[in-house]
């Protein structure tokens, strides 16, 4: 049984007809409703009663309708009507059917490279088109994106500043986005630019390769507070087979200083579309400052932040006006001399190997994993980590590089991490005109592991089973063979139709014309009785069954007059 709510939607206008309740947020409640008028199925958001009669939260509701009506973007949810009956506000938008992004996230875990690009790369061209409109949406995070069935994405709730899990960071008691997405400067109270939307984008793309957020907390200002003062984790150190040049995009993106972030969402769009590009792949990794903060006070949810200087007071120092003896200054100097030098030994500015747990680190380059084991352990070196890299010029189980060059002197219980081959990528042809289950086969044969996602689609003049689109990774691209990557197929399938009933009464010539553009074969029979009128009169099979193309040995026969 509908509410009173679901009641006034369906008779505004006697337009919508309320079907169910999709969606609660901290300011409106979604349903799915049916246009009546132009028969589709749409979005209905509707402000909550009682905050209806409050004027800001009224503003933050229109301003919302009014931002996204202003964007046309295939990754912009469309706004269709805004309205007000009975004292209830309400927006009519496209109706996207699928989950959000979050939703993904918590049942797929971590996302592949290839995929987790693909959507921010929906993402970053929607903020960029909302930005050019002059437009921050502020809230960007998976909850507010809506992923469909096919794999395109579409954000929503532009404009909204209220939510249930927002932050009140500000003096002014502005609610500016939520907390595991939350820009520093944002969280101090500085006004909102493009590059708040640019942090939340590095922040969604982080989450998208590890399944999870970068910073937690018992409260939203202890989150908040963790964006100001704690630097993001590599997502390399996740899973190293991600791209270097993808990892730098996150750490651009994500940036504390807002003047060391992408200028604009065009510039992080570029990267994305072009990270994935041999000669990118293995760039160095980018450096960001990360400020240093000496205090954090927090009342009330607002947040001020002292940051430490670049010179602290001086103290004056007092002068010793006594004399010493030649023989005592001899001894202080040497005292001296020695005490410097064994503080350049315990601090490492100067090096010996073999003294105070330095070692040499051994050239380890191209040996195998247990050759390169064996003299890392020999040369007192237990603190080991080994990675496994996928390299094109090293064959498999031998080391690539490590952390540290060999020759120089490090402390023993230093942390090294050694790369090792896994072996070489795989390259990614061109599938299409290949049938399904030969691909199926290669992938097989060659041991890689990607997952197929395909749909089937009506080809007149095609044998079943043969690939005729493919998406996701293309031709050119370069895998891991052991990482879970998707490819995306459309097959042909044999046309299937249901014969249209109109079809009898029709004349035989248009008729046949009607069937052959739905790539159905088709025979005339003329009735021993026909008046000679070229009337279809019956159809075997007859109007209305499922009838399917089987090649070219099976036939809808016209019978006419």
């Amino acid at each position: 049984m509908v509410n009173d709510m679901e009641t006034a939607i369906k008779n505004v206008a006697n337009r919508y007809e309320v079907i169910s309740l999709i969606g609660q947020g901290g300011m409106a409640d979604v349903y799915q409703a049916k246009d009546t008028i132009l028969n589709r199925i749409v979005a209905v958001k509707v402000l909550r009663e009682k905050l209806s009669e409050d004027a800001m939260t009224l503003v933050r509701f229109q301003r919302e309708a009014s931002a996204a009506s202003r964007l046309s973007h295939p990754n912009v949810v469309d706004i269709y009507d805004v309205g007000e009956y009975e004292g209830m506000h309400y927006i009519v938008m496209e109706y996207v059917r699928g989950r959000t992004l979050k939703q993904l996230i918590s049942s797929r875990g971590a996302l592949s490279v290839t995929e987790s690009i693909h959507i921010m790369t929906q993402l970053t061209s929607a903020v960029q088109h909302a930005h050019l409109h002059k437009i921050i949406h502020r809230d960007i995070k998976p909850q507010n994106v809506l992923v469909k069935d096919d794999g395109s994405v579409k954000i929503t709730d532009f404009g909204i500043a209220i939510a249930n899990d927002a932050v009140q960071l500000t003096l002014n008691n502005a609610v500016m986005g939520s907390a595991h997405y939350l820009a520093p400067e944002t969280a101090k109270g500085e006004d909102a630019t493009e590059q708040v939307d640019i942090y939340s984008l590095g922040i969604v793309f982080y989450e998208l390769l590890t399944g999870d957020v970068p910073f937690h907390g018992k409260t939203p200002t202890e989150i908040a507070v963790k964006h100001l003062r704690q630097p993001i984790d590599y997502v390399r150190d996740y899973n190293p087979a991600i791209p270097q040049s993808v990892e730098n995009i996150i750490l651009k993106a994500t940036a504390k200083n807002p003047k060391d972030r992408y200028e604009n969402a065009g510039l992080m769009l570029y990267d994305l579309e072009h990270c994935m590009d041999w000669e990118y792949r293995n760039m160095e990794r980018i450096k960001v400052d990360v400020p240093t903060i000496s205090k954090v006070d927090v009342n009330n949810g607002h947040v001020k932040v002292e940051y430490v200087t670049d010179s602290e007071p001086v103290k004056e120092k007092k002068k010793y006006t006594g004399y010493l003896s030649p023989v005592s200054v001899g001894i202080i100097s040497v005292i001296v001399i020695l005490l410097s030098f064994l503080i350049t030994l315990v601090t490492g500015i100067i090096r010996i190997d073999g003294v105070m747990g330095y070692e040499k680190m051994p050239n380890i380059v191209e040996l195998s994993q247990g050759e390169a084991e064996e003299i890392l352990q020999d040369n007192n070196f237990n603190n080991v980590i080994f990675k496994e890299v996928i390299s094109d010029s090293v064959d498999a189980g031998y080391v690539i590089s490590s952390n540290y060059e060999s020759g120089s002197l490090i402390k023993s219980n230093s942390r090294v991490v050694v790369e090792v081959s896994k072996g070489p990528s795989y390259l990614i042809k061109d599938y299409t005109g290949q049938y399904l289950a030969d691909v199926e086969q290669e992938f097989l044969n060659e041991g890689v592991h990607i997952e197929i996602e395909y749909e089937y689609s009506n080809a007149a003049d095609t044998n079943p089973g043969i690939i005729l689109e493919q998406r996701g990774l293309k031709p050119g691209d370069r895998i891991d063979p052991t990482s879970e990557e998707s490819i995306y197929f459309i097959v042909s399938q044999y046309p299937t139709i249901v014969i249209p009933e109109d079809i009898v009464g029709m004349n035989v010539d248009d008729a046949k014309d009607q069937l052959n553009e739905l790539g159905i074969a088709v025979v005339t029979r003329k009735m021993d009785s026909g008046m000679g009128s070229g009337i279809v009169v019956m159809t075997d099979p007859a109007a209305g069954t499922t009838y399917t193309q089987e090649g070219s040995d099976s036939v809808v026969t016209l019978y006419y007059d």
